[in-house]
């Protein structure tokens, strides 16, 4: 019999956008200083553990990449930053996202579970047409996260309908 540990532990602020299929939570190991690579193995084995194909990381550096892999689950690096244009970002990574999707759940994090991440997420919703009226995604993720999405989110959302529109 395995130990509990063996398992693993979910990661931090883990939510479901997507029943089995779409997850946030905040970087595997927690965020800046208070990252600790025993707690990112038990997180990442977790993750392997609950059948997730892919790990989506949308820090703007290539951090944890490799323990991914270590630990046998796909990692890909996404960067979302502050300066990056987010029409670029979100047109490229969606038609991705919806093909990993086909694969196992995926997991898309930053450091913590910002407004970027849920306004990613949320305005999925959108661009793939489950929940179109973006005011909507933007309720129902928050609700799903137990956070409000403030107005770096929200552009998020508005730039993934205006992709939606064509």
């Amino acid at each position: 019999m395995k130990s509990k540990w063996a398992a693993g532990i979910a990661p931090r602020n883990f939510a479901w956008i997507i029943k089995d299929r779409l997850a946030v939570s905040e970087r595997p190991g927690g965020h800046a200083r208070t990252h600790r690579r025993v707690r990112r193995s038990e997180e990442i084995i977790w993750l392997r553990e609950q059948g997730f194909s892919r790990v989506v990381s949308m820090l703007a550096s290539p951090h944890n990449l490799h323990a991914y892999e270590e630990l046998g689950v796909r990692g890909v690096h996404r960067p979302l930053g502050p300066h990056d244009d987010p029409r670029q970002v979100l047109a490229a990574l969606y038609p991705e996202l919806r093909s990993w999707l086909a694969e196992g759940p995926v997991l898309l994090h930053q450091e913590e579970l910002s407004d970027a991440v849920q306004g990613v997420v949320a305005g999925y919703l959108v661009w793939v047409g489950l929940v179109p009226p973006p005011e909507q995604a933007i309720a129902v993720v928050e609700q799903l996260n137990g956070r409000q999405i403030g107005p770096p989110g929200r552009t998020l959302v508005a730039v993934a309908a205006e992709l939606a529109a064509g």
